[in-house]
């Protein structure tokens, strides 16, 4: 059973208790950047992500469980940011957006006011339209 899955806690609640002003801040402006790109409500998965919509994921392994399309997290170093990569696109955006690191699909941002904020937009819309409802799949390696 998968440790961060959707539950009822309360998304203003958790973005009030971020206690650094600047990530709370930056966290608030997501979450409302999110909502309007993405059409969806904000939805606590786990103690501290932020989602928008699901997709289920199914690995050859058998094991399965869902994931929001799109999330973020004000984690104490940057505001982290989860967008399943391979959509159209993706590396331009990225090139355009300004200052991030990478993780597998993790998107590591320190400042929100640092980046491109339309290019932002552009690439949470991609990243959710590129998974929301849909079941991905792994073959056997």
């Amino acid at each position: 059973m998968p440790k961060t899955v959707q539950n009822q806690a309360s998304v203003p609640d958790f973005l009030a208790s971020v206690t650094d002003a600047r990530r709370r801040e930056d966290a608030e402006t997501a979450c409302a950047l999110m909502a309007d790109v993405t059409g969806a409500d904000p939805a606590m998965w786990g103690a501290s992500i932020v989602g928008f919509g699901a997709y289920r994921y199914e690995y050859a392994s058998g094991r399965s469980g869902d994931w929001p399309a799109v999330a973020f997290s004000p984690r104490r170093a940057a505001l982290t940011f989860y967008l399943m990569p391979g959509f159209p696109g993706y590396d331009t955006l990225l090139a355009r957006l300004g200052p991030h690191s990478l993780g597998k699909s993790c998107l590591y941002i320190k400042r929100l006011a640092d980046v491109d904020s339309e290019t932002l937009r552009d690439l949470i819309a991609a990243a959710f339209t590129h998974v929301n409802g849909q079941t991905l799949t792994s073959e056997p390696s």
